[in-house]
């Protein structure tokens, strides 16, 4: 595994007590809205400076990325924020519902030896979804603004053992936690200070020789890569301990019973020649499409029934316009087999893989929308789903008023995500979806000494 460091974070309130009031979800899930609530509350809030420009899937104006800087420091200068003096991890506890379930997901966030994607002898970084220019060139503008990593990413590795996770849910039964925060979201965020040299030390022990698998972050990282980049070609080589060498991550072993997958369902417009009607006509060639009640929210009840009879993806469909509901299957078992020879099975039958180039690139854009792109959100609920639907902007990309047919997916399946990751291979965009996020607000690394 690369190495794990701890790093001098730069936290509210000497990182203790309750922040509820200055953490943040992460800058990638919130709209303008969103933002400005956060900020109400407290004008210091994370969100100020990690979501300077919005959306956040474009670069913006420099004078955006100038503020954000200007305003992380003014807290720090104001005492708001402090930098530790002596480097540390946090043992990281997120406790929430999920499918009827109270889960406690554990992990550590330190820092990681920033090195190039791929696999390596002794662990490497392996991704497992593709990027793309635009949010890079945000955060790459936001972090040579400020020298700092605003949100962390969220990496699992395979911890076979469970020596990490029994370490870190040791360090957590011996006391309260030391900060704590909640945004009133059904999600409880705790993390404890660890500056022990002996825990450290048994930290990156129980780490040693394995794989990092970025789970929900990988522009934050290949930012990071670009920023050392940068830095080598502006200032020449970067020492060894340069804390530019070192990525903000958030690890949990993949064997935590609070390891949660959600998913992400796609949401497409824009298309110039869409109907319901003529979809299906098109579609008929490849999909088998069979309605189903019209209630949105009843659509995944609908999906795990036809699973139960099938041995081939299902997805749930929604016309925006009429609200009329469906199952939808491919017509061959292994429908991306002839075009992608060369990828995996397991890469080939990911629903994701099915929609973008079977139902976009088969279907929609040659037949619906004359060859060209077309426009996605990607929302992880459907309620999610319904906002859009309506017209509101979520967060979730797209923009308000481009809906016009929401595809809903089941969750990515984690032996999918380690097995297309080994494979060194990389899935569509937003494939996954890890619940919940972890928070933006707990501790900043700073890139500068």
């Amino acid at each position: 595994m690369p190495a794990v460091f701890p790093f001098h974070a730069i936290q509210y309130n000497n990182g203790a007590g309750d922040l509820s009031e200055f953490v943040a979800p992460p800058y990638d899930v919130l709209g303008l809205e969103q933002k400005n609530a956060l900020l109400a509350n407290n004008e210091a809030n994370a969100v100020g400076f990690d979501l300077p420009h919005v959306p956040a899937k474009k670069l913006g104006p420099p004078k955006a990325y100038e503020n954000a800087a200007t305003d992380f420091n003014r807290f720090i200068q104001q005492g708001t924020l402090n930098r530790r003096e002596t480097p540390a991890m946090f043992a990281y506890r997120q406790t929430f519902e999920f499918n009827g379930e109270t889960l406690e997901r554990c992990g550590m966030a330190c820092t990681v030896e920033t090195v190039a994607f791929g696999p390596r002898d002794g662990g490497g970084i392996l991704p497992h979804e593709q990027t793309f220019s635009g949010p890079k060139e945000d955060r790459l503008a936001l972090m040579k603004a400020s020298a700092t990593q605003f949100s962390p990413m969220f990496s699992l590795h395979p911890d076979t053992e469970g020596r990490a996770s029994a370490l870190v849910r040791k360090i957590m039964e011996r006391g309260p936690a030391h900060a704590t925060a909640d945004l009133g979201d059904g999600v409880k965020h705790e993390i404890w200070t660890v500056d022990s040299d002996d825990d450290i030390a048994a930290y990156k022990d129980a780490l040693a020789g394995e794989d990092v698998f970025i789970a929900d972050g990988h522009h934050r990282y290949n930012t990071a890569l670009m920023y050392l980049k940068h830095l080598e070609d502006t200032q020449g080589p970067v020492p060894a301990d340069h804390p530019a060498r070192r990525t903000m991550m958030v690890l949990v072993g993949m064997s935590d019973p609070g390891l949660a997958i959600g998913p992400t369902h796609r949401v497409l417009g824009g298309m110039k020649d869409y109907s319901i009607e003529k979809f299906e006509q098109v579609a008929a060639a490849y999909l088998q499409i069979d309605p189903c009640e019209n209630d949105p929210h009843k659509i995944e009840d609908e999906m795990d029934k036809a699973v139960a009879n099938s041995d081939r993806n299902v997805f749930g469909i929604m016309d925006v316009a009429t609200g009329l509901c469906f199952t939808a299957q491919p017509s061959d078992a292994d429908p991306l087999a002839l075009d992608f020879e060369d990828k995996p099975e397991a890469w080939r039958k990911l629903d994701v893989a099915i929609i973008q180039h079977l139902i976009v690139d088969q279907i929609c854009k040659p037949d619906l929308n004359e060859g060209e792109e077309i426009t996605w959100a990607f929302p992880h609920s459907v309620e999610e789903v319904l906002d859009i639907a309506h017209g509101r902007e979520t967060g979730a990309g797209g923009g308000s008023g481009f809906a016009q047919l929401a595809v809903f997916v089941r969750p990515t399946p984690l032996n999918a995500v380690r097995d297309i990751s080994l494979a060194n291979e990389v899935m569509p965009q937003k494939s996954t979806f890890f619940y919940p996020k972890v928070a933006t607000g707990l501790f900043f690394n700073p890139l500068a000494d």
